[in-house]
């Protein structure tokens, strides 16, 4: 998300992972899915999709989190559920518990055709300031 105080031109970027929203209540992000990112039998490899439930969970929790602190990923549990080859994705992200002290977010992840590709939850610890 172009001007979003959570892009940055790190692993995120590399890969071609672009938020579209951000909120404390939701996360959206689209990834272009392209033969870089493909393992050696041409599909897309498992990692990035971890790579998606990590990024969209932390941001959410994140914005959620807001001024009170950081927030630092403790848990990241992916499942794969459909093989991949190419086109775009969409994810979202929304919460399940969000404490005082840790956040679980849910991520789901389609292609096109709207159908689940890989669906995580990433749990959070909230880091409070002083």
């Amino acid at each position: 998300m172009t001007g979003s105080p959570y892009a940055y031109d790190g692993f995120d970027a590399l890969i071609g992972l672009e938020i579209t929203a951000v909120s404390g209540d939701e996360v959206r992000a689209v990834l272009p899915v392209r033969k870089e990112l493909h393992q050696p039998y041409g599909l897309l490899h498992g990692g990035v999709l971890c790579t998606v439930v990590e990024t969209l969970g932390s941001v959410a929790a994140a914005a959620w989190f807001g001024d009170r602190g950081n927030v630092v990923g403790t848990a990241n549990h992916t499942n794969l559920l459909r093989a991949v080859r190419e086109g775009t994705l969409h994810a979202v992200a929304t919460p399940i518990h969000r404490g005082r002290s840790q956040q679980l977010w849910s991520v789901d992840i389609r292609d096109e055709q709207e159908r689940l590709v890989a669906k995580g939850e990433l749990r959070v610890a909230n880091l409070a300031k002083g």
